[in-house]
């Protein structure tokens, strides 16, 4: 089947690692996948398993580009596209002009967050033949929005290649980690993945962090991601706020980092503390890498944990309860290895790169078949 992906995202967060992920997989069962891009997308760092060919750049700029609606069409039409499937909301509009005039090829949408759409989208999604969401909360927020039929809807939750996390060696990255940190031999390590912006909570980890801190002096605290602003000024809100609280030698910032598993690995205690989150990526991640998760109850936390089994759930802006969370998971070794190991066994059975790709191909399939049908 020939695919074109579209994506104007320009940062990597989890939608475009799961984007990676999807088309690596899709092109190894023996596709003809393309990707459309804008310049400088870090995405394009991701997708080594293409062609250079087949990763087309665009401008994307935003719902009203007309343009790049008119160069995605002349794609469709020149590798006779069968499927288009966009992933960020601006792009919506553009994926449904450019298969607007393509009777044999089919849009499919997949959305990752729960931000309300406006009309423009409503009007893309009923150009869409299936709207794919990434959790059941998606789902809830897309029906409550009446902008398409329930019948369009399909959930299929992210999915995650745990051959990353099989060529790992935790002990040996846990030695690394300590070394380029310069931390000293029993240092207990908390973390926390995610592009720095607000509503991922890192405000609340740092305040978390302090409390925990000065409980347990050998505890140190490690932020991963890219800022998500334009002149990085959250990173830089972040560290001022690190240094008020106490903190300036026991955080520290790794920046975007191009594989995540090595730093899960080395974790005692993973932390997710979002104020909104419409599945967490990096919370299946941090199961699958064994390590014991205190996340906040976001939509997304709570259909994936399964509490005080699969890991702790304490609500959302509640600093104190997160603080407690973890000091009572790093006094207890026996406790987060139980609850670890069981993490690791429930991300492995429900949240498979194979079970997503698989759902996702049967959405394919099945769009093609209407379309051979309607067509005879």
């Amino acid at each position: 089947m020939r695919i074109l992906h579209i994506s104007s995202a320009r940062v990597l967060g989890g939608g475009e690692r799961h984007l990676a992920s999807l088309v690596g997989a899709l092109s190894r069962r023996g596709h003809e996948v393309y990707v459309a891009l804008p310049s400088g997308s870090q995405l394009r760092g991701e997708l080594s398993t293409l062609p250079a060919a087949n990763i087309l750049t665009l401008r994307l700029r935003n719902s009203l580009d007309v343009g790049s609606a008119l160069e995605l069409a002349r794609k469709v039409r020149e590798h006779r596209i069968e499927i288009v499937h966009a992933h960020v909301a601006r792009d919506y509009p553009l994926a449904a002009l450019a298969v607007h005039r393509a009777s044999t090829t089919k849009l499919i949408i997949t959305r990752h967050v729960l931000f309300r759409l406006n009309r423009l989208h409503a009007l893309t999604f009923r150009n869409a033949r299936r709207v794919i969401a990434v959790s059941h909360a998606v789902e809830r927020a897309l029906v409550a929005q009446k902008i398409l039929p329930a019948r369009k809807i399909t959930v299929i939750p992210n999915g995650i290649d745990f051959q990353r996390f099989d060529k790992s060696l935790p002990g040996l990255e846990r030695t690394t980690a300590m070394r380029r940190l310069k931390l000293p031999p029993g240092s207990l390590l908390v973390g926390t993945v995610g592009e720095l912006k607000r509503q991922k909570g890192h405000e609340d980890f740092l305040r978390a962090a302090a409390i925990v801190a000065r409980v347990k002096g050998n505890a140190h605290f490690v932020i991963a991601g890219a800022d998500a602003t334009r002149k990085g000024e959250h990173r830089a809100y972040l560290e001022r706020l690190t240094g008020e609280l106490g903190l300036k030698n026991r955080v520290h910032f790794t920046g975007w980092l191009e594989e995540v598993a090595p730093l899960l690995n080395a974790l005692d205690v993973y932390v997710s503390a979002s104020h909104t989150e419409s599945f967490g990526l990096t919370i299946v991640e941090a199961m699958a890498a064994g390590r014991a998760v205190v996340a906040t109850a976001t939509e997304g936390a709570r259909e994936i944990i399964d509490k005080e089994k699969t890991g702790a759930l304490v609500a959302v802006g509640d600093y104190q309860a997160l603080a407690a969370s973890v000091l009572r998971l790093l006094e207890d070794e026996d406790a987060r290895t139980r609850l670890g190991a069981l993490a690791r066994t429930h991300a492995r059975q429900r949240y498979g790169l194979d079970r997503m790709v698989d759902a996702t191909e049967k959405v394919y399939f099945e769009e093609s078949e209407v379309k051979r049908q309607k067509s005879e």
